[in-house]
């Protein structure tokens, strides 16, 4: 009754039928920003959505070659705010994998903000990730972008939940959740006046089963933070706190080593890994089966200050 399972024998099991149905769903989309919109770029931040999202966009605008090799260019630029705090493994993989493919990649560096005065901290130590949106929006103004495609899901939190596949922003960028417009059949309402834009969610009826589903029938690469390895770890308040120049320990808290992977990437200052031993895309889905709190949920100190956190950074502009 309690005998092992060998995932290779469990996966085949899985009806991938509704994968192809929101592959689709989701290619349609990108077709539509193309098509609706003259300077749209894809948020591309190294996460496994992002990386979902990267690998519809070249099924959408690119001729398949052989496996995973796709030939041409897509007809956008990528996009990463970088924060300066970012896992270095992160880094690292956002270039290697677009010198691969040979896109345009365009990086906003929050520390030009800062340089610049838009961004004042108030210590070294500071969280940057929610100072991101004003490096964003500056982004967005200086390369007249009207479109930001991005890989938000309505599964990860309450406030994505509202989200609009086409998500409307007024001239300052910010989003008002009750002025979204309605998507009947359908049909998207993309007209939008001089200094607004649009942020297209391509993958927003997927969950976070869909998105390592995907991952593991498409052999998509992500960074190695991604599967399960040793990492020294905090425990604090509930949560692991990756050990970091920019999270070092408190005072009485002690150092561990742990076998762990993160369900999410971002700033190194908010953004914790869990216990796991999963050290694949198959073993990850196995592991996703049986949770039950949302990957930001479980590993996000910044969505922990308060129920509305997420919905305060996305009025002021937030992804």
């Amino acid at each position: 009754m309690n005998a092992s399972l060998d995932m290779n024998q469990l996966l085949p099991e899985i009806d991938h039928r509704h994968l192809d149905a929101l592959e689709e769903e989701a290619i349609f989309i990108l077709r539509e920003v193309a098509g609706a919109f003259e300077r749209p770029a894809l948020l591309f931040s190294s996460g496994k959505d992002s990386c979902v999202v990267l690998r519809l966009a070249e099924k959408a605008f690119k001729m398949r070659k052989q496996g995973n090799d796709f030939e041409g260019r897509l007809p956008f630029p990528l996009l990463h705010v970088d924060t300066g705090h970012n896992f270095p493994e992160v880094i690292e993989f956002r270039d290697r994998r677009i010198a691969e493919m040979g896109e345009r990649l365009i990086v906003g560096h929050l520390e030009d903000s800062i340089q610049r005065g838009t961004i004042r901290l108030s210590h070294p130590l500071e969280s940057r990730n929610g100072h991101q949106t004003v490096t964003l929006l500056e982004a967005i103004e200086e390369h007249r972008f009207d479109c930001l495609i991005g890989g938000a899901r309505r599964d990860e939190e309450k406030a994505r939940a509202k989200e609009r596949i086409f998500s409307h922003r007024d001239s300052f960028g910010q989003w008002q959740p009750k002025e979204q417009r309605p998507e009947l059949w359908s049909l998207f309402n993309t007209r939008i006046k001089p200094g607004e834009h649009f942020r297209a969610f391509p993958i927003s009826n997927w969950t976070e089963l869909d998105v390592w589903l995907y991952i593991a029938r498409e052999n998509i690469p992500l960074p190695n933070l991604y599967f399960a390895h040793q990492r020294q770890v905090i425990r604090r308040k509930g949560l692991l706190v990756p050990l970091t120049d920019v999270t070092p320990p408190e005072a009485g808290e002690t150092v561990e080593q742990a076998l762990v992977r993160f369900r999410t990437v971002g700033d190194m200052t908010c953004t914790c890994p869990v216990e796991s031993p999963a050290a694949n895309a198959a073993e990850i889905v196995a592991e996703t089966l049986t949770v039950t709190i949302s990957e930001r949920g479980a590993t996000r100190m910044d969505d922990r200050t308060s129920d509305a956190s997420m919905e305060r950074r996305k009025k002021e502009g937030y992804f």
